[in-house]
């Protein structure tokens, strides 16, 4: 007798893929991701890769998992616990199973959970037959048989028909969560052109997916979630690393400058060289260097060269960097230094989230070395924040630091292209003319005299005829630019840098204030990528009838020039940090604000849940 088969219209749901690094679990994520931006939908995702580089297969230390929240309506998170789980293997689901909620759906490849996959992920039984998932509504399906039966026309052998074993899981969510066939087709057709059999392999193991949805009767239920209303215009599916990368291109054309990229590859952040070293044809030009030293030596370089230079790295490339950083703080050269954080110190977790160098980027060099510091909170606002992080360095002839973090590097959003014609202005004003008197009364060039309204000193490209002059590391004399020993000297120039510094205006991310009401006790303050987490749980707490208000900082040194004020006007300031509490420590000191802060160090962000219950605690102290 067969099953009716009913459709239901959900707002939202929240998909997360788990199984072994091997299995495919980010290109299947990332495919299921832009079949749902195509429709519409509004998304959020958090690619979850292993810390283990070449962890055994099948353990808990391989897992890799990416997860998925798409809406009809606007979201800022990936979505607190998954609505349903795909795991591929038992290390899959044992490593993923606490985060699912009762009731929630669990897909799990049946055929790998032998004797010998259940030992390496740790299980001393079943848990299919054991009763431990009796919570959970389990649907066993056999993906690696029927994968390798239907690989077989293809003319793959049956351990490479195996791997395709994730396209057959895509084209059975497809099917669960009504998902054109048509686009991952074409991709596949694409994405795998020079190996036919591949790209046939992996046809039919999405194809027999979809289509063991629809004939075998195991499922009642197919869930549809519509479009979400968004403004007209073009929009792409786009990573917090690729809006980086784009950003910086686009600040080198609105500068007419070329723009030089010098790296040393690191997690999280090699996407972006990767990303630019694909882009020359806007004159771009990137040098993957030999260690962090020599990146940031090359782009400082570049920068006394008159291109927009820029390094790029991650928190233990950033203790390697500082003198280097220092070196530029010194000669006053424009340098863009991005660093895309993640749990530390040292190698730490590499692939997980943390937002703990926000000190270190303010105070991590020897003397005084005052650097302006931004800090976007989400994928889509790292492009606007790259932009203007190039804008100030090339304006005020400062290095300026860009602190994204693997969260919003790995995550994904729908982002709305923007028209050329949109983009904010960079005017270069080199040096052309020599700027000052020699004793013997001819004209030369003075490489520190500082233009009056932004202390910033003139740029002058090497071998512009009458400009000689050298940089470096000693101390220079303020105006001329000779090396000074004089201790007077030294503190006029450390204190014209951090007047410099102190008096940037940016154009980019004022303070965000979202008080709804206008009248509440409780504003919660965060920076960089908490932005989502804190947006969804203020939601919460206003759904529930409560008040609470979210403030949000992008510029961190220095500080928006309200801040203060803003802030005073509230009882109860919480800050929720994914650190031991740094960003706290600024506020405190600053603005002499008793504020309360929420730390997290899992290497995980953090759940909308958490802030909720974060604010309910406090607004149950102010009644």
């Amino acid at each position: 007798m067969s099953v009716e088969m009913t459709t239901e219209k959900i707002d939202r749901v929240v998909v997360r893929f788990a199984g072994d690094s091997g299995d495919g679990m980010q290109l299947t994520g990332d495919r299921f991701t832009s079949i749902s931006a195509a429709l519409g939908n509004d998304l959020a995702t958090f690619p979850d890769y292993p810390a283990e580089i070449r962890a055994p297969a099948g353990t808990l230390a391989g897992v890799s998992a990416f997860q998925v929240h798409i809406s009809d309506h606007e979201i800022s998170t990936h979505g607190d616990a998954p609505n349903v789980l795909v795991a591929m293997n038992p290390a899959g689901l044992k490593a993923n199973i606490d985060v699912m909620e009762p009731g929630t759906m669990v897909i799990v490849n049946a055929d790998s959970f032998e004797e010998r996959d259940l030992t390496k992920a740790g299980y001393a039984a079943n848990p299919l037959n054991d009763g431990s998932l009796s919570a959970f509504s389990v649907f066993e399906v056999p993906m690696t048989s029927i994968t390798t039966e239907v690989c077989k026309e293809a003319g793959v052998k049956p351990r490479d028909a195996e791997r395709s074993k994730n396209f057959f899981a895509l084209g059975l969510v497809s099917w669960l969560f009504i998902r054109p066939t048509e686009p991952t087709i074409t991709w596949i057709a694409e994405r795998f052109g020079a190996k036919p059999q591949v790209a046939e392999a992996n046809t039919r193991a999405f194809r027999a997916g979809y289509d063991f949805g629809e004939t075998a009767e195991l499922f009642h239920q197919r869930y549809e979630v519509t479009a979400a209303p968004f403004a007209s215009g073009e929009y792409v599916n786009i990573t917090g690393n690729t809006a980086t990368s784009w950003g910086l291109i686009a600040a080198s054309q609105q500068a007419g400058l070329p723009l030089f990229l010098g790296s040393y590859p690191i997690t999280p952040a090699s996407d972006i060289l990767h990303e630019l070293s694909k882009r020359k044809e806007f004159g771009v030009r990137t040098f993957q260097a030999e260690d962090e030293i020599a990146g940031v030596g090359a782009a400082i370089g570049a920068a006394f060269g008159g291109s927009l230079a820029v390094t790029t790295t991650s928190g233990p490339g950033m203790d390697l960097k500082a003198e280097a950083i220092g070196l530029a703080v010194s000669m006053e050269l424009p340098l863009v230094i991005i660093d895309v954080q993640r749990a530390g110190p040292s190698t730490g977790l590499p692939t997980k989230v943390e937002q703990a160098d926000l000190l270190s980027s303010l105070y991590g060099r020897h003397g005084e070395s005052p650097v302006p510091v931004l800090a976007p909170k989400t994928p889509g606002e790292c492009f606007a924040a790259a932009i203007e992080a190039c804008r100030i360095a090339l304006t005020y002839r400062t290095p300026v630091i860009l602190l994204t973090d693997a969260y919003l590097a790995n995550g994904t959003e729908p982002w709305l292209v923007p028209a050329v014609e949109d983009l904010p202005k960079i005017d270069i004003d080199f040096a052309t003319e020599p700027n000052g008197t020699s004793p013997a009364g001819e004209p030369t060039f003075f490489p520190y005299l500082r233009n009056q309204e932004t202390n910033a000193r003139p740029w002058a490209v090497p071998g512009t005829p009458g400009l000689e002059h050298r940089l470096g590391g000693l101390e220079k004399a303020d105006g001329r630019g000779t090396v000074s020993y004089d201790g007077e000297n030294h503190e006029l120039m450390t204190n014209l840098r951090a007047k410099k510094v102190a008096g940037i205006k940016s154009i980019y991310g004022d303070t965000f204030v979202d008080d709804a009401t206008g009248d509440a006790t409780i504003a919660v303050l965060g920076w960089g990528s908490t932005y989502g987490a804190i947006n969804a749980g203020v939601q919460r707490i206003r759904e529930a009838g409560r008040k609470a208000a979210q403030i949000h900082v992008e510029s961190l040194n220095p500080l928006p020039e309200k801040l203060g004020d803003i802030l005073r006007g509230y009882t109860t300031v919480l800050i929720p940090e994914l650190n031991q509490g740094q960003f706290i420590k600024l506020i405190r000191e600053k603005y002499l604000i008793d504020a309360q802060g929420l730390n997290k160090m899992k290497g995980v962000p953090f759940q909308a849940a958490e802030i909720e219950a974060f604010i309910l605690q406090h607004l149950g102290e102010n009644q």
